[in-house]
């Protein structure tokens, strides 16, 4: 591992390394959390695709009726490893909790529901890479691809290596109670993945769109890159006198303080959670050798699995 000279801010903890903005009393009860029957949770690792199947989850769930205020989406689908219990318990059910936790520690029941997106490698270390810069919570402002690059290829960033975690969720990809997709089949036939996810999600989901043709036509526009990246924009970009006249959660307030005791420069660009969404974006910030490198880590961790069809290397 080359010399790395800026690292995004992290602490650890039961072995998971998880951003230091986060209350250490929320990630540990996301860790503890014990699932309830019909609990549906969204997992993956960051930067794969979670934003967006958590719209589309929503969506399905809410049979394409739009959320009046974007700041609902935090109580619809909330983040649990950032919220703890408080997102846990006002969230409206039926509902879909988010989280990054390897299978490992994840909450786990038979009777609990589990949506898997897995997505390329190098388009997840550039996204991770932006998303850690743009984020002042993360003390990465200046942060540089070619140090991201090295810490992602160690597996020294939130929620550890990228490889292990797409290795222990991969062997339960046909279990009954897990759906497992890729980012790229929702580029290719988002339509598909609606419809599977909502038999997935139970009789009442998919009567509901083959009753109404609006229903699903709702669900993949607010779904669609466009509507999301203009509403959730502002979404996990809260202050820390509060919003509006509703309260914050108490994980965003945490959040918010120490983010504000970095200090971050006042000309940082704004808060881009949805980013650009597109597929093969990696080729315009890899080099030859960081290609070259990723693809034999690619080839060594992935060996003997069909991951290695769903990503030929180039």
């Amino acid at each position: 591992m080359a010399k790395v000279t800026k690292r995004p801010r992290y602490v650890k903890m039961n072995g998971i390394l998880y951003p230091e903005m986060f209350s250490p009393k929320c990630f540990k009860e996301a860790l503890e959390y014990k699932p309830k029957p019909g609990d549906v949770f969204i997992c993956t690792y960051p930067k794969c695709g979670t934003t967006w199947m958590q719209n589309v989850a929503m969506y399905i769930f809410r049979k394409g009726k739009e959320i009046e205020d974007p700041y609902e989406f935090l109580k619809y689908s909330p983040f649990i490893d950032m919220l703890g219990k408080e997102g846990i318990d006002r969230m409206p059910r039926p509902g879909a909790f988010k989280t990054h936790l390897p299978y490992s520690y994840m909450p786990y029941s038979s009777e609990a529901k589990y949506v898997f997106v897995a997505r390329n490698p190098k388009d997840c270390c550039v996204s991770f890479y932006y998303h850690a810069r743009n984020q002042p919570g993360f003390g990465f402002w200046d942060g540089e691809f070619h140090n991201f690059f090295e810490l992602f290829m160690a597996g020294e960033l939130e929620y550890n290596d990228y490889f292990d975690h797409l290795l222990e969720w991969y062997p339960h990809r046909n279990d009954p109670n897990v759906f497992y997709t890729t980012y790229e089949d929702m580029k290719k036939d988002i339509k598909a993945v609606i419809l599977t996810l909502s038999k997935f999600f139970g009789q009442e989901y998919i009567e509901a769109i083959e009753k109404d043709n609006a229903v699903l036509n709702n669900i993949i526009h607010y779904s669609g890159f466009d509507y999301m990246k203009k509403k959730l924009s502002e979404v996990y970009g809260f202050n820390s006198e509060g919003r509006r006249s509703e309260p914050l959660f108490e994980g965003l307030k945490y959040m918010a303080q120490f983010t504000a005791s970095l200090k971050p420069p006042d000309n940082l660009p704004e808060l881009q959670f949805v980013r650009k969404g597109i597929v093969g974006d990696w080729r315009s910030h890899f080099s030859s050798e960081q290609t070259e490198r990723l693809n034999s880590k690619f080839l060594e961790k992935l060996k003997d699995t069909e991951i290695l069809q769903w990503y030929p290397l180039e």
